[in-house]
């Protein structure tokens, strides 16, 4: 039925304007009244008011025909619906442009406000899908060193080669876009023959499953920076607005590229000027340290310093931990690599300049903790150590003379053995040294390949003495050149051990010279001002020791007669049977003592039975297995390799000589 709009109050209107009055239309669409006397236009006006769908305005038309209305009207009508389907078609393309727009608008206004690159190009491709309302977005950009297009961003792609394409200048869609500078769309890629296809970019295509495709280029003036596509994975038309509107988004996004692009050179330039202006502040505080180092030196020296304030000064400058070590006190590898470079060497976290005069080495300073430093700080280090060694030369030529008394002291107590000890002493405390302490007696030798010179043979021995000399001073012992070797008469600690000694030795001489150094030491000297002949004698026992050292293969190497085993019964002068049977023996006899077995008995029963545990059983009248017992009890008192040869002969020559003694203080008792 017929709906009718309110009736208007009657009355004037200001400035005489009739009020419009409401058109009454029933709900098919039709002005209400009679049909048959209703304008052509009439029912069509109601759908565009309403925005029907295009399949009503058939409606009108159908109900007049079926109401037997006359021809004319029926033309009129026809008339009116297809002047009404182009009023609504234009409505529809209005109203789509002003969506495109205000999606445009949206975008720019998104992509003013990103500032890194990777966010801008994925917000142009995410924009470009949803603009267009495809299943696959995706941006390209062009390579100039390459001289091709490469695959940048994606969105909605599942193919990881697709991901990775690379585009050559003409080829495939994109190829052919970058090198026009046109857009270019496909309704069925694999069927369009305007573009070079290549084996590569089908195949990823294929593995995207795409088909229809729209390129548009990325323009920044008249050059191009890549390419912005849409596509789908079924045949589509891409229309004319959605390529201009694809084009239009494209123009946003290089700009939008361009930005981004010139904000990171800038933030870029930036950081390079804040890491220059650094450089330039950390390079002239580096000056200044330069310029207080070199002037504390200077006064340094001037006023006879020392080597340890050369390290406390260079440490006040360079704000790190600096000390002196001698040769054997610094990383030999670091040590050689610093010698011959000329230069401080890093290592690890520590730098070491070498401290040296000609070929011969001095020490090292250490500079530790500080492992990034800076090339005028380490020249400030590598000063500091040729001030150093400056120092140490000429602490060297004037301790040159205390040597010689050192040398001549120890040579009169090797010489003479009647000389007043009175005077011995006296002598020894105007060098720092204490003859009524015990001391060893070191023979030392270099075991490098020999000069085939006599003046480089000189050399080496010269370089051995005073390094000998240097080490016996830092010891407060005595030092002296003998039989083409150096002996060293060196005090002894509580704790200390003349094997040990002979091994630093060894170890230090051979750093200082870099040749292997081959030392044998004597048994301790209790008093050598008190009996100055036992001097001659220990040193006659520490040349045996380094003479057995070599004819063992050992250059290079420290050691005491007590390292010999049995054989050091041999080299030594005071023949310690007890001393050799206790380091051979103890730990077994130690073991009975405390706790009442008999392993010393049982092992002599198993050297006497030939290693045998069967006929050592016998011998004992014990089972085997207390045989077995007993001997693991051994292996582990004695170590798993008392069995060896050369162990198992001197442990039987320990049994013989503790049985021997045994003897004799039981007959000495009877």
């Amino acid at each position: 039925m017929p709906t009718e709009q309110p009736t208007p109050e009657p009355g004037p209107r200001p400035g005489n304007t009739p009020r419009p009055v409401p058109v009454p239309y029933t709900p098919e669409g039709t002005l209400a009244g009679d049909p048959a006397h209703d304008p052509a236009e009439a029912p069509f006006l109601g759908l565009l008011a309403t925005g029907a769908a295009a399949e009503e305005y058939e409606r009108p038309v159908l109900r007049a025909r079926a109401g037997g209305a006359a021809a004319g009207r029926l033309a009129s009508l026809e008339r009116a619906k297809l002047l009404a389907l182009r009023v609504r078609a234009e409505l529809e393309d209005r109203r789509r442009r002003e969506a495109e727009l205000s999606a445009l608008y949206a975008t720019a206004h998104d992509l003013a406000g990103l500032r890194d690159l990777d966010a801008v190009l994925r917000a142009i491709v995410c924009r470009a899908r949803s603009l267009l309302g495809t299943e696959v977005a995706y941006l390209t950009l062009n390579d100039p060193s390459a001289g091709d297009t490469y695959m940048r961003v994606t969105d909605g792609s599942v193919s990881a080669r697709f991901q990775q394409l690379r585009l050559g200048m003409g080829e495939g869609l994109g190829g052919l876009v970058a090198q026009t500078a046109r857009p270019y769309v496909t309704d069925s890629y694999f069927h369009d023959e305007r573009f070079r296809h290549t084996r590569s970019i089908d195949s990823g295509v294929q593995d995207e499953g795409l088909v229809a495709i729209l390129g548009v280029p990325l323009m920044l003036g008249s050059g191009v920076i890549g390419v912005l596509f849409a596509a789908d994975r079924r045949e589509r038309v891409f229309e004319h607005g959605q390529i201009a509107l694809l084009a239009a988004h494209a123009a946003h996004a290089a700009v939008a590229i361009d930005t981004a692009n010139l904000l990171a050179e800038t933030r870029k330039t930036l950081t390079e000027l804040e890491a220059a202006n650094e450089i330039i502040r950390d390079r002239s505080a580096v000056i200044e340290r330069a310029s207080d180092v070199h002037d504390r030196l200077t006064e340094l020296v001037l006023r006879g310093g020392g080597v340890q304030d050369v390290a406390g000064a260079v440490a006040q400058v360079l704000h790190g931990e600096v000390e002196f070590t001698e040769p054997g006190g610094a990383p030999a590898e670091a040590l050689d690599r610093s010698r011959a470079d000329g230069h401080a060497v890093r290592d690890g976290a520590d730098w070491v300049a070498a401290v040296g005069a000609g070929g011969e080495v001095l020490g090292a300073l250490v500079l530790r903790g500080h492992p990034a430093l800076d090339p005028v700080d380490q020249r400030t280090l590598e000063r500091a150590a040729m001030v150093t060694s400056l120092l140490l030369l000429a602490r060297r030529t004037a301790g040159e003379a205390e040597q010689r008394v050192r040398g001549e002291l120890l040579d009169d107590l090797l010489n003479a053995a009647d000389r007043d000890p009175r005077l011995l002493r006296e002598r020894a405390a105007r060098v720092g040294a204490d003859l009524d302490a015990p001391h060893v007696v070191l023979a030392a030798r270099t075991d490098g390949p020999q000069p085939d010179d006599a003046h480089s043979h000189g050399t080496d021995r010269r370089r051995l003495r005073s390094a000998a000399s240097h080490l016996a001073a830092t010891r407060r012992g005595l030092a002296s050149v003998r039989d083409g070797g150096a002996v060293l008469l060196l005090p002894l600690g509580p704790d200390d051990d003349p094997a040990h000694i002979a091994r630093e030795t060894a170890a230090r001489l051979g750093a200082a010279l870099h040749l292997p150094v081959t030392v044998g030491a004597s048994a301790p000297v209790p008093a050598p001002a008190a009996r100055p002949a036992a001097v001659a004698d220990a040193y006659a026992e520490a040349r045996r020791c380094r003479e057995a050292l070599g004819a063992l293969g050992r250059a290079g190497q420290g050691a005491a007669a007590a390292d010999f085993g049995f054989l050091g019964l041999l080299l030594a002068d005071t023949r310690d049977v007890d001393g050799f049977v206790h380091r051979t023996l103890g730990a077994v006899t130690g073991y009975d003592a405390r706790r009442g077995t008999e392993l010393l008995r049982t092992l002599g029963a198993y050297f006497a039975c030939g290693m045998s545990p069967v006929r050592t059983k016998d011998a004992l009248h014990v089972h085997v297995n207390t045989v077995a017992q007993r001997l693991d009890r051994v292996s582990r008192l004695l170590g798993p390799d008392w069995q060896t040869p050369e162990r198992a002969l001197e442990i039987q020559l320990a049994l013989r000589l503790h049985q021997l003694s045994s003897a004799v203080a039981g007959d000495t008792g009877a």
